[in-house]
């Protein structure tokens, strides 16, 4: 029979290796039977395998770590607003609803920090993201169709729960960029959740699509299932310079 440190280390068992003996002698003092043991360690096991789960899917997502929950001044936002956004904090069903969450208002309110900082949160309570700019994430699906694999790369974007798409009213206006975001919207549409940022309200979407029939196409799939979170107001970051 092999030594047990040997079996803990080819199952991957590191958290049980690593508390076996402290655990071990807490069930002897404490008298604990046979299952509670086994269930503590696999406990502790569980939890190693979590926080590892999440340190990789925050280095895959792209997100800026600085921008979170925690340093997002929430107080200076009207409280429609900083209301919207604890209730995205403290409840993640939109997730499971495939609701999309959308940003307006002009540079600088703060849309992309509130987006990266939702991701975070997501990701700390088990929700997988990915978070691209419009321009690269439009970049990335042109050369897939170029290679004729946007299906297969749009499938395999369908791992990440929820996708943040910043900043889309940067992408160009032309047929080859705008085709590729559509069938992109399309793909994800009532199959997972998106959170877009925008300077353009939907009224200005025609600057993104090349006609009007595509604009409403995508503005409808979006719009189906989501929450609409305007900002106005005095630029966020300057507010924060000033302090």
């Amino acid at each position: 029979m092999l030594p047990l440190d040997s079996m803990l280390k080819n199952l991957n068992l590191s958290g049980v290796k690593q508390h076996l003996l402290e655990v071990e002698q807490q069930a002897i003092t404490q008298s604990w039977s046979y299952q509670t043991f086994l269930s503590k360690l696999c406990e502790i096991e569980l939890a190693r395998r979590f926080q590892h789960r999440v340190l990789n899917w925050r280095k895959e997502s792209q997100l800026n770590p600085a921008k979170s929950l925690s340093n997002l001044k929430l107080e200076e936002y009207p409280q429609a607003v900083a209301q919207t956004i604890r209730q995205l904090q403290e409840d993640k069903d939109w997730v499971d609803s495939s609701t999309n969450i959308l940003l307006f208002g002009p540079s600088g309110v703060g849309k992309s920090h509130i987006a990266n900082a939702l991701g975070l949160n997501l990701i700390d309570q088990g929700v997988r993201v990915k978070s691209l700019s419009a321009i690269n994430l439009v970049q990335q699906l042109q050369t897939a169709k170029k290679d004729l694999e946007l299906m297969r790369f749009m499938t395999k974007l369908d791992k990440y729960r929820v996708m943040i798409i910043d900043d889309i009213g940067y992408v160009q206006k032309t047929e080859g960029e705008t085709q590729v975001l559509f069938e992109f919207i399309a793909h994800r549409y009532e199959s997972g959740s998106l959170i877009i940022t925008s300077n353009h309200p939907f009224s200005q979407w025609d600057s993104i699509f090349p006609n009007n029939l595509m604009t409403v196409a995508a503005v409808d799939r979006v719009i189906h299932h989501s929450k609409i979170i305007s900002i106005e107001g005095e630029s966020y970051r300057k507010k924060q310079a000033a302090h």
